[in-house]
C-alpha cells in the first residue's frame, strides 16, 4: 500500500470552509467571531520542555544510559507492567526524580488555562503524565490524561486508592509502597504498556469530539494510539491547528481518502480548507495567538502571577541523571503503542493476561513484608560495556 502527501489525494468534494483564511489569523478571527465555542486541545511532552523536562526523543538525555545500571531487559522495561510486578525497584528510583513538584507549567499550559477561563475550552486532552495542567489551575472536569497521572495511586492487586502525596512521603524515604490492605504494591495511576487507558479516555472522547468546533494539537509526535486518531473524530468543519517544531500526521492514505475516510492533516494542497500549521515552540505558538485574539498581556500576566506563586524551580542540571530520569515522564507518550483495532484500542491498549489469567495482573510482585512500604535500597549493578 503506498501513501502519498495530503496534496497527491483531493478529497472526493470540497468541504465547508468556516475560517476566512486558512491560517492562524483566521483561526483568531473564528474563535473572535463568538461561533466558536467548543475547542479541545490535544498535548504531547512539547508542551512541557519550557519548563524544563526533556522530551523523551530528544538527543542527550542519557535516559537509555542511566537504566542500563539496572540490567533492564530494554529500556522500555521499566515502563511494562510484567516486569514491575516482577521487580518494582527501577521504577521507584526513577519515580523519585519524576514526582511532580520540581517544575513549573509553561505559557502553553496557562493559555489552556486561559481558554477555561473564558468558556471556550471543551477539554484538555493531554499524553503527558506531569501533572502541569492541574498545576496551572485547569479545572479538574476539564483535563483527560490519556496515559494517567501521579495524581492518584492503586494497589496492582487490590485496586485500593492511594493520594499522591501518600505514595511520594514512601518513594522520598527510598522506600517502596505497599499496600496496607493486602500487602501488593501500589503503583501510581501511569498507564504502562501492557495496561488499558483509562475509562475516562474513552468514555469522553467518544462524546467531546463529535461536539468539537476547533481542535488545537501541541507538542505531540501523534505517533501513539488511540490518542493519535482522536484528530480525525472531529466533525469534517472543523478547524485543526498543529502548534508543533515539525509537521506529523500530514500523510494520507490515498485508497483510505477514496474511501472517504478522513486521514492526517492537509496543510498544503490546493483543497486545504482546514488545517493550520504553526512550526516552532509550543509557547511561541499559543503567544502567537494569543496576540491575534488580544489576549498576550492576560496570558503573560497570568504566567508571571502564577509562577510567582509556585517554589523555584530546580537550578539546571547537566543531562546526568536528574534530566534523564525527568525526561522519563513522557516516555509513554512517545512511544508507539501499535495499531488501532475497530474499537478505536491498540493491542497494548489493553489489560495484559497476567499469570494468573485474564481477570488482572498476576501479583508476582507483592511483598513478603508487613507493612506500607519495603527498604528500596538498590545496589546498582554495572553492566561489562560500563566497565
Amino acid at each position: 500500500m503506498q501513501s502519498g502527501t495530503a496534496a497527491e489525494a483531493a478529497p472526493s468534494e470540497q468541504q465547508e470552509q468556516v475560517l476566512s483564511t486558512v491560517d492562524l489569523e483566521g483561526v483568531a478571527e473564528f474563535i473572535k467571531s463568538g461561533k466558536c465555542k467548543k475547542i479541545i486541545v490535544m498535548s504531547g511532552a512539547g508542551v512541557s520542555t519550557a519548563a524544563g523536562i526533556p522530551d523523551f526523543r530528544s538527543p542527550g538525555t542519557g535516559l537509555y544510559d542511566n537504566l542500563q545500571k539496572y540490567n533492564l531487559p530494554s529500556p522500555q522495561s521499566i515502563f511494562e507492567i510484567n516486569f514491575f510486578l516482577e521487580n518494582p525497584k527501577p521504577f521507584f528510583v526513577l519515580a523519585k526524580e519524576l514526582y511532580p513538584g520540581s517544575f513549573r507549567p509553561t505559557l502553553s499550559h496557562y493559555f489552556i488555562c486561559l481558554l477555561a477561563e473564558k468558556g471556550l475550552l471543551l477539554r484538555s486532552y493531554t499524553q503527558n503524565i506531569d501533572t502541569l495542567d492541574r498545576v496551572a489551575k485547569v479545572p479538574d472536569d476539564l483535563i483527560v490524561e490519556a496515559h494517567g497521572a501521579f495524581h492518584t495511586a492503586h494497589c496492582t492487586s487490590c485496586s485500593r486508592e492511594y493520594t499522591q502525596q501518600w505514595v511520594k512521603d514512601i518513594v522520598f524515604a527510598d522506600e517502596i509502597p505497599i499496600c496496607e490492605n493486602c500487602q501488593g504494591y501500589v503503583k501510581p495511576d501511569i498507564v504502562f504498556f501492557g495496561e488499558s487507558l483509562p475509562k475516562r479516555f474513552h468514555t469522553l472522547s467518544m462524546a467531546d469530539f463529535k461536539e468539537c468546533d476547533l481542535l488545537i494539537v501541541m507538542g505531540t509526535s501523534l505517533a501513539v494510539e488511540p490518542f493519535a486518531s482522536l484528530i480525525s473524530r472531529v466533525p469534517e468543519k472543523c478547524p485543526r491547528v498543529l502548534i508543533n517544531r515539525e509537521r506529523v500526521r500530514h500523510q494520507v492514505d490515498s485508497i483510505l481518502q477514496m474511501l472517504g475516510i478522513a486521514q492526517g492533516f492537509d496543510f498544503d494542497s490546493s483543497n486545504k480548507y482546514r488545517d493550520v500549521f504553526v512550526g516552532g515552540d509550543c509557547d511561541e505558538g499559543c503567544l502567537k495567538l494569543a496576540a491575534l485574539l488580544g489576549w498576550e498581556d492576560k496570558l503573560k500576566q497570568l504566567v508571571a502571577s502564577e509562577h510567582a506563586k509556585l517554589p523555584a524551580p530546580p537550578d539546571a542540571k547537566p543531562a546526568t541523571t536528574a534530566s534523564a530520569m525527568a525526561s522519563a515522564m513522557h516516555f509513554c507518550s512517545d512511544i508507539p503503542t501499535g495499531t488501532a483495532d475497530k474499537e478505536g484500542q491498540s493491542e497494548n491498549d489493553r489489560p495484559a493476561q497476567s499469570k494468573e489469567g485474564k481477570d488482572g495482573p498476576a501479583n508476582a510482585g507483592c511483598a513478603t513484608e508487613s507493612g506500607q512500604a519495603k527498604n528500596l535500597a538498590v545496589k546498582e549493578q554495572t553492566s561489562p560495556s560500563n566497565d
